[in-house]
């Protein structure tokens, strides 16, 4: 069952427990510290003038579940292994690619990404994330202020941070 739900910006996500084949199945990771504050990593490769800052996410590989999935993003993407889970969201939240970037991602067979998130607590230290431990996606990472995460994502990704601020609020604090 699919539904559509509007945000604090004005556009409309998906929210579904459906499987679109037009979209790919992914997952984003919440990470929190501490301090309650979030990871946020700068995307290498990404075109002049865009917003650079973004959440671990990724595909889900054959025969992995979401929560499998998650976790061996984040170890990809921030190179940490020392968080836990402690809440996904209920649906799954979907965003749809602009039409340039559609025809090329993926090798232009989805449309966007159909997305499970979870929230994790770090409970490592800084020292614990390493972007060289993989394939480098992001080139700097830092803390942010939960409220400040819209403002750092692409445009076509926003309405889901919004999403996920709104949903996590009880273990992001104010």
């Amino acid at each position: 069952m699919s539904k559509t739900e509007s945000t604090a910006c004005g556009v409309a996500i998906a929210v579904s427990d459906d499987e679109p084949a037009d979209y790919r199945p992914g997952v984003g990771i919440v990470l929190l510290s501490r301090e309650r504050k979030v990871f946020v990593g700068r995307r290498i490769g990404m075109p002049r003038g865009w917003l650079v800052w973004q959440m671990p996410q990724g595909g889900i590989d054959a025969n992995e579940t979401p929560a499998q999935a998650a976790l061996r993003e984040l170890y990809e993407e921030a190179g940490t292994d020392k968080a836990e889970i402690i809440a996904e969201t209920k649906g799954w939240l979907s965003y749809d690619l602009p039409a340039p970037i559609a025809r090329t991602a993926w090798g232009g067979r989805y449309r966007g990404q159909r997305q499970k998130w979870f929230l994790m607590r770090f409970v490592g230290e800084d020292i614990d994330i390493d972007l060289s431990r993989h394939e480098a996606e992001f080139d700097a990472w830092k803390w942010v202020a939960p409220k400040k995460l819209p403002e750092l994502i692409v445009e076509f990704k926003r309405p889901i941070y919004v999403s996920l601020l709104d949903e996590f609020r009880d273990h992001l604090g104010g």
